[in-house]
Order: C-alpha cells, then structure tokens, then sequence
C-alpha cells in the first residue's frame, strides 16, 4: 500500500492539519447543512475532520486507491464514498457548498504522457503537477459562496509554474487565508505545505497571510497553529525545533508573499534606489545538465582523450567570496572551442567514440535529444562552450547562506549551480553583485520578495528570483564602498571587511541596518 500511495502522489494529512484546515473552512460555512467534497479524500482525514465540527454536514469523497476507499468508508459510515477519478470523471453544476482537499502531489515529470492532455482540458500551461487540475475544477464544483480548503506544495506561492495556480484562485475565489507551513514537517514526504482558504465569487479584500520556519534561536513552547491564527508574529518550539511564525497580508502579483507595513515601506524605499537589477543586466544561466551524468562526468578519467575533459565544478566547490577549489571532477564534453555550440567529429577522437559507444544504448534512450535534432552522444544543456573561459559568477543552486564567487579557471559550471558571465557586466558591476548578493540584506530581500525555502533554512536561488537582486547606483561613493570591499573580500575573507560590508549595503540603498 505505500508504494501504491508514493506512485499516486499521496501523502495522507495529519490529524492536526486536517483539523486546523477544517475549522478554517467551516468558519465560513453558513447555518444550513452543508454539503462538503473531498475530491482525493484518501483515508478520510478532513472529511472527518468536517464532521467533528458540523455533525450536520452531508459528506462526499472521492479517491483512486481501492484501500483508502474501503478505509475511510469504515470510518465515515454515513458519508458518500466513491472509487474516483477526479479529473477525469467530477461532478459538475455547483453542487457544494464546501471543497476541502489535500490533492495529490505527482509532478509534470512523473505524470509523463498524461500531463499534456490535463494542461489542454483545464487551459493550463508550463509544468504542471496535479493540485493544477484540481484547483481549476472546484469552480464548478461549488455554488457561489461556496468554500475552498486547499492543502498543496507551498511551490505554487513562488514558482513559474504556480502561476497556474495563482492566476485560477486570484479569477475565480476571494483568498481569505493563506498559511505557509514551511520546514515544519507535518507531512511524511519532503513537500512543504501550505494552506489556501478561498471563497467562490465573494468580493475581494486584504487576506491573511501567516509563515513558519525554523530558525535557530531557542524559544518557549507553543501551539504552532494557534501562533499561525496570531495577530503579529512570534517565535515558538515546536516538535523539538523552534520556528520563528510571521503574520501579515497576502501580497499577490509574480509570486504570492506575506506583507506588513513595516515590510513594505523597506522594500518601498529599496525599489526608489535601486539602479537596475540584475536581471535587467546581464542573463542568470543553470549550469551544464547532461541528463546522464554517470557517463559523462567522472573523477578517474583515462579512456578518452585529454582535450574532450574539462573541469566541472559543482556546489561543493563553491564558497562565498573565495575563488571555487580545484574541481575533483571533470565532464566529458564533445563541443568544440567556438563562440557557438559545434560538437565535435567522433571520427577524430577515436577514444572517446569507443567509451561513447560503450554507453550508446543509455545515450541514445534519451528520445528528446534526438528529436531536437542533436547528436546521440551530446550534452543536453551544454550552454555557449567559449563562454566558460571568461571568468563567470558561480554560485549554488540550493544554500542555506549566500554563496557568490567569481570563477577565474575557466570551468564548467555543473547544473546544480548558475552563472553569471562577468564580461557582461564588467568588473565593478560582478563586484557591486557580490556585495549585494552575499551581504545580509541581499539575504533578507531575498526572502521577504521571493521566499523561496527549503527545509533547514535553505534556499533556492534560481534564475527567476536572482535576477530580482536590486542593485544601487554603481557611481555614487555608498556604492564604490561595497564594489571596493566586495574586492577585498575575494582576497580575504576578513570579518571586520564583511562586518563593514553588511553596513554599507544597505547604507547604499538609504537605509541604516
């Protein structure tokens, strides 16, 4: 049964979610019996939780796996329990007054051939996972009025692709509230949660938006729920971790965040003397991705000839400031020196065509390759081959700290890493990005605007939230401070020079930390 569960993307709700979520709902129910869905009801979790709270409700739950089926039958005699496939096969003609779901998590890849027909019959678009279907069927499920209880990844706050998501609760719902439950762990799998409560057709108004991640100052024990229902924000312990919990209003737009007053008039005066931002200057890239590693990229190579061999560097050689260590690895990479991509004649390195060849039926699997018109044997993300000699602004993928360095080696940068090419931007301007990107403020704009976390505090710092960086006027002096100590830093990471600099970044954008 859990690997029927792991293959339908289902991670079963807890007790204590399911009735924090529940109560959230019926909040909003009027007095009448209402009439309330699970479309992936699972075990039953939140329906039961619905009725603990309104003995009176009429319950109906849907779910593909036969044993959950039989299971929250068992529990929920009186409910309406059906072996069902939502997207394919749902009710129509606002029959509920309330939807409350935990859909299941199974992403574009996993989905495979079944995720362009679902983003075609629901006018979805870019990766989808399944919580996208379903947010865009409850419309037509409920009558106006009608109430949403979501729990999904909190990836849809922040991601491209979640913009599905966004843009269908933002058309068709009032968001009431929204909860970002971080690195709490409340679920088995390594989905962070959030909760969504929405009502159909109801006018808009500011909507609550409460946060929780770890942190790691020691803190008092509390009630994680009743802190995230809090009028301002707090600290609590929590499962043996301490979480720092922030309260505020829903902010929309390209991502969803949490605001407060405070918040917005910091960010306010940011945007006044921001310059450009990154973004604006120069393009973020992912690193090399060779959607077969194993062959590629190894550490004793001695088969195939020297000058096909680069260095790679991964996130394991990247620290802040300092310049990368002497990659371990080195990628096999079958692109001529030139200014645009040529692969190479396997003809002319008759070693490396054996090694190749030895691997050709794990190569040439990869069927999107060669329907792009590329060679069995080529890299999938090889980027621009002559830019890997200028030196480039590395930095990792995912971290819980900043960590932007200039490379000067001429490496090739690994996908678990993006670079920046400094030729681009020249060199006061990649120092004046240092500065900004690896200082304490840069970290805290980070998170308030983009608030992409992972768990234990890390982030992820991907084309999209990068090129946000806001940058200050490079010619005034605040600026020529942070572009000389951003040098001095690669030399020597000196702790009076990043005290000094953790001042003067935001003194360059009028503020005072």
């Amino acid at each position: 049964m859990a690997d029927r569960r792991k293959r339908l993307g289902a991670h079963y709700t807890p007790v204590a979610l399911a009735g924090f979520v529940a109560e959230r709902v019926v909040e909003l129910l009027g007095d009448a019996p209402p009439r309330v869905l699970d479309p992936a009801c699972g075990d039953g979790e939140l329906l039961a939780a619905v009725a603990k709270l309104r003995p009176d409700a009429e319950l109906v739950g849907y779910d593909l796996d036969p044993d959950a089926v039989v299971a929250a039958r068992a529990r929920l005699p009186e409910a309406v329990i059906e072996r069902r496939d939502f997207t394919d096969d749902a009710p129509t003609g606002g029959r509920f007054d309330a939807v409350i779901t935990n859909p299941p998590y199974v992403r574009t890849q996993v989905l495979g051939s079944a995720a362009a027909p679902l983003a075609a019959r629901f006018g979805l678009s870019g990766r989808i996972d399944l919580t996208h279907p379903f947010v865009a069927m409850v419309p037509r499920l409920l009558v106006d009025g009608g109430v949403l209880g979501l729990i999904c990844s909190n990836r849809f706050l922040t991601t491209k692709a979640g913009a599905n998501v966004r843009e269908r609760l933002a058309a068709d719902f009032a968001v009431r509230e929204v909860f970002d439950l971080g690195d709490t762990k409340l679920f088995e799998a390594a989905v962070l949660p959030a909760v969504v409560v929405a009502v159909k057709g109801a006018e808009t108004g500011a909507a609550r938006f409460a946060s929780a991640y770890e942190f790691e100052v020691p803190a008092e024990e509390g009630d994680l729920f009743a802190a995230l229902m809090g009028q301002t924000g707090t600290a609590i312990s929590f499962g043996g971790r301490s979480f720092r919990v922030d309260v505020g209003t829903l902010v929309g737009g390209q991502t969803w965040r949490l605001s407060t007053p405070d918040r917005e008039r910091r960010l306010n005066r940011i945007a006044e003397r921001t310059w450009r931002t990154l973004g604006e200057l120069a393009r973020v890239r992912v690193g090399i991705k060779t959607t077969a590693d194993p062959v590629f990229i190894r550490a004793d190579w001695a088969d195939v000839e020297p000058d096909l061999l680069r260095p790679l560097l991964t996130h394991e050689d990247i620290s802040a400031w300092a310049p990368p260590r002497a990659p371990r690895l080195r990628v096999l990479y079958p692109y001529l020196d030139r200014p645009t991509r040529q692969v190479v004649r396997l003809d002319d390195y008759p070693r490396a065509a054996a090694y190749l060849s030895g691997h050709r039926d794990r190569l040439a699997a990869r069927r999107y390759l060669v329907e792009a018109g590329r060679e069995w044997f080529e890299i999938w993300v090889p980027q621009r081959p002559a830019a890997w000699r200028a030196p480039k602004i590395v930095f990792p993928d995912i971290s819980p700290e900043p960590r932007f360095t200039i490379d000067r080696g001429g490496s090739v940068v690994n996908g678990d890493c993006y670079w920046i090419s400094v030729p681009e931007l020249g060199e006061d301007l990649a120092h004046l990005v240092l500065g900004v990107a690896n200082s304490p403020f840069g970290a805290r704009f980070y998170d308030e605007v983009c608030g992409n976390r992972l768990y234990a505090g890390r982030r992820r710092w991907i084309t999209q939230y990068v090129a946000r960086l806001p940058l200050p006027d490079p010619s005034t002096a605040a600026s020529r401070l942070v572009i000389d100590l951003a040098r001095r830093l690669t030399q020597v990471q000196d702790p009076t020079l990043l005290a000094e600099l953790a001042a003067a970044v935001p003194a360059a954008f009028g503020e005072v930390e």
